[in-house]
């Protein structure tokens, strides 16, 4: 009885240790994923993202101030404002059919950073969240979640750039199997793709046998080279691309005459060609608005190039309420996050020329679909738009918004190399729009 009750004692101890053991794993493991618990997620899959390049205007968009007068120099907005769906909540008199849509969208009215006057580092700013260094080139936006997320569907690429190349939009340290597949003509879809004049598809097949057996042989030759095998992988997608099921997604002619009129112009046709992106399986599209200048000078309104900036407000308008209409007809709204960015935006006054210069301490960026809390308007600047007056948001945070509403942990770590590097620069999510 006594050795009885001592081996009970010593089960008892036993099982305490291990309980406490347990214990402490558990807490070690909620300790860990304790930012991710704290983070709402949202439920979107696809990203299609408009690019203005140029510096859109916020005060003469969406956070339209008070009337300015461009003749006698007097700051404020260029045109009227218009009440919207959502109630206190304006936009500009060119932006009607989005007005009766804002109950889906949101302008984030108080991102900023400290670039002012270079172009080419805002952009780069907006498209990586980073600043240029000289030890890392950081990815793009659509590089990470193409990185984290892949293609829906294998017959796709991942992230598909409607738009001149550059790097600001490339992989950086995560490498080719991150890029983009671009393209600057719908009409014909991307380059490099189709077969070229006089190859037929016996040729074209014994080609891809003496490109297999190379690929084999370099492969085992430099099996433990990267930058083999993300050349590889890259050999890979293309030939799988060149197919006829992705070439496919590139006839517009497939879709309505009227559902085409919609859309309006050639960047109306490139925002069609993004929802039919999405529809396959394409995590990330970025749609440039820029590509021609239907107003001389695009979005970068110095001097008189802003008395044709209606033109380009109103291209917009066309193009992004229909897309908004047609990814929710095909059932895809919630499951795809518009969002609409520039470099930086613009004074509240004019300059010599009747035009506006760069301001970066507080522009617009706007948000719509995506499954998001939309509220019509986030955040609060000052009677000219010129300073923030509550809720800032980095472009650190804005990114994060991003990436929490597909799901993607934004304190996530990805790695150059050995170097942990955050997903985002510190940023935090817009959380009342993912609640």
């Amino acid at each position: 009885m006594l050795q009885s009750r001592r081996s009970w004692l010593q089960n008892v101890a036993a099982g305490g240790t291990a309980i406490a053991a347990s214990s402490a794993g558990v807490n070690g493991l909620l300790r860990a994923n304790e930012s991710k618990a704290a983070t709402p997620f949202g439920k979107a899959e696809h990203v299609i993202s408009i690019w203005l390049g140029g510096g859109m205007g916020q005060i003469d968009t969406f956070d339209p101030k008070r009337l300015g007068d461009q003749k006698a120099r007097k700051p404020g907005s260029l045109y009227k404002s218009i009440d919207t769906a959502v109630r206190g909540v304006s936009v500009c008199e060119h932006l009607p059919r989005l007005a009766e849509r804002m109950d889906r969208v949101t302008a984030v009215r108080t991102v900023h950073h400290d670039v002012i006057d270079e172009h080419a580092a805002a952009t780069n700013r907006m498209h990586t969240g980073r600043v240029v260094t000289g030890t890392v080139t950081y990815p793009s936006l659509g590089s990470v979640v193409a990185h984290e997320l892949g293609a829906a569907d294998s017959s796709v690429p991942p992230y598909v750039l409607i738009g001149y190349p550059n790097v600001t939009r490339g992989p950086g340290f995560l490498g080719a199997s991150s890029g983009y597949l671009y393209l600057t003509d719908t009409s014909k879809g991307p380059s490099g793709l189709s077969l070229p004049h006089g190859i037929d598809a016996e040729r074209q097949s014994r080609r891809e046998q003496l490109l297999s057996a190379t690929r084999a042989s370099a492969r085992r030759r430099y099996e433990n080279d990267s930058a083999v095998a993300n050349y590889d992988s890259v050999i890979e997608q293309s030939l799988r691309l060149s197919g006829p099921e992705f070439g496919e997604v590139f006839e517009l002619e497939n879709e309505s005459g009227q559902l085409r009129n919609q859309y309006g112009s050639e960047f109306g046709q490139r925002c069609l060609l993004a929802r039919r992106l999405v529809q396959r399986g394409v995590r990330f599209v970025e749609v440039s608005h820029n590509l021609n200048f239907i107003n001389g000078t695009g979005w970068d309104v110095h001097n008189d190039g802003i008395n044709k900036q209606h033109e380009l407000i109103r291209d917009l308008d066309t193009a992004m309420s229909t897309l908004i209409d047609d990814l929710e007809k095909h059932s895809m709204l919630d499951k795809t996050l518009i969002m609409v960015s520039s470099e930086f935006g613009r004074p509240p006054g004019f300059d010599a020329g009747g035009g506006r210069g760069h301001q970066g301490k507080a522009f617009t960026c706007v948000l719509a679909g995506g499954g998001l809390n939309h509220s019509g308007a986030y955040g609060l600047t000052d009677e000219l738009s010129q300073n923030i007056v509550e809720s800032p948001v980095s472009v650190p945070d804005l990114f994060a918004t991003v990436h929490a509403s597909l799901g993607i942990d934004p304190q996530k770590l990805l790695y150059d190399g050995d170097r942990p590097i955050p997903i985002t620069d510190n940023g935090k999510p817009i959380e009342s729009l993912l609640v």
